[in-house]
Parts: structure tokens; sequence; C-alpha cells
């Protein structure tokens, strides 16, 4: 207890005065969870609307939100190349690599987001952290193998359609990063202090979430996916 106490001390101690980015993938390294800065957003060019992405696709779909440059597989859990990566982009996104032995995550339409979470909370389902975006929301859960989601999905009679698996091979954006739309923040934030979340398992999650969205009393969904 000594030393996991000499080391928060040490976190907050390093991470004084630093861009929130930053804070959080150090954070994150503390926790052994693997991390890359994302491309970010930049302003429209003259005569558009809005924000632009950072990569070279004109037309990019998740503009400040993806991997690009550093790619996926650089993502680490190394405090001084995640200081090297921030001190080069203060700003850039904080993406998690998921899967291995890093938190993968379930995520739904954001508009079905506060409705799920009271639908989970009714049944008694312990959660963890869920990162809240204005397009999604994303369960964190603990690490599951292709193969191991697969065998579950079959064993499903439905499962909705809109939910997304974000596993081995994937990658989370995580708070307090840029993305069009907004910013994403915890709706269900990790306890201060904590030396790692706690995770619920992947089938607990889908099974309350499947549960939830075919109990309405008519027969028809209680969640709007």
């Amino acid at each position: 207890m000594r030393e996991i106490l000499g080391r928060r001390r040490r976190l907050r101690l390093r991470r004084k005065g630093m861009p929130a980015p930053v804070d959080a993938a150090l954070t994150c390294s503390a926790w052994r969870w693997p991390v890359l800065p994302g491309a970010a957003l930049r302003p429209a060019g003259r005569g558009t609307r809005g924000t632009g992405c950072s990569c070279p696709d004109l037309e990019c779909a998740v503009p400040g939100a993806h991997p690009f440059d550093p790619g996926l597989l650089a993502a680490t859990t190394d405090e001084h190349m995640i200081r090297w990566w921030w001190s080069k982009r203060p700003n850039a996104p904080v993406l998690l690599a998921t899967g291995g032995s890093a938190p993968c995550a379930v995520s739904l339409p954001a508009v079905a987001g506060p409705r799920a979470l009271a639908a989970l909370d009714a049944a008694g389902m312990r959660l963890g952290p869920v990162v809240a975006t204005p397009t999604r929301w994303s369960v964190l859960v603990a690490p599951y193998g292709l193969e191991r989601l697969g065998d579950l999905l079959y064993e499903k009679a439905w499962v909705p359609s809109s939910l997304r698996f974000h596993g081995e091979g994937g990658y989370l954006v995580l708070p307090p990063s840029d993305a069009v739309g907004g910013q994403a923040r915890w709706e269900r934030g990790p306890l201060p202090g904590s030396a790692a979340p706690w995770l619920p398992d992947v089938e607990a999650v889908v099974d309350a979430l499947v549960e939830a969205s075919t109990s309405a009393p008519d027969g028809g969904s209680r969640l709007a996916y």
C-alpha cells in the first residue's frame, strides 16, 4: 500500500500544471492502459463550415477521433513516450487501444445512453467507467478475445444491431478529447485515486442490455436503438 500511495503522490506532482490531455494519458499509463495521440481537429477552410481533421482525408468520417500518426500499433504505457507525443501535440485526443490486456468496450447510440444506464442500474448491474460523446456512449468492460465475443453473440437469439464492440485491434476516444460535435466526457468516471478502475464482464453487460431492450410490457423495446 505504501508503494501504491507513493506512486499516486508522484503522479499528482508531475502532472501539476500540465494540459488536460497529457494528464489523462499519464493517468492511463499508471493504470497500464495503452494509449496514443489521435488525429486532432483543425478549423475548416475558407468558405466551408465546421471543423475538419488533421489527417490527409478531406472527407474524414471521424475527425479528431482516430489513429493516424502514430498508428494504432504504437499505443503504449511508457510515460516518457507519452510525454514526448503530447509535448509535440498538446491538444491531441487521447485514444485507448482496446483488447489484449487492456479494457474493451460496448457502445450504443448516445440517444439511448441515459435510458440504458437507468435500466442497468434498475437491474442492479454494477458498472465501471462509461465514456460519453455527442454520438455514442461506451461502457468499458474487462478484456475479451474475438473468439469469446463471437461465441457470446452466436448464443443470443437477438442483439441490437446498433451495439458496437471495441475489442482486439480497436480503439476508443477517452476524455477530455475533442471530436466533432463536442468533447468526450466521463458519464461514470473512474473513482479518484483508484489504482485501476474495476471493469464488468462483457457477457454481463450484453445480457443486461439485451434484457433491457426487450422487456417493455407491450413486447417492444425500452431502449430506442
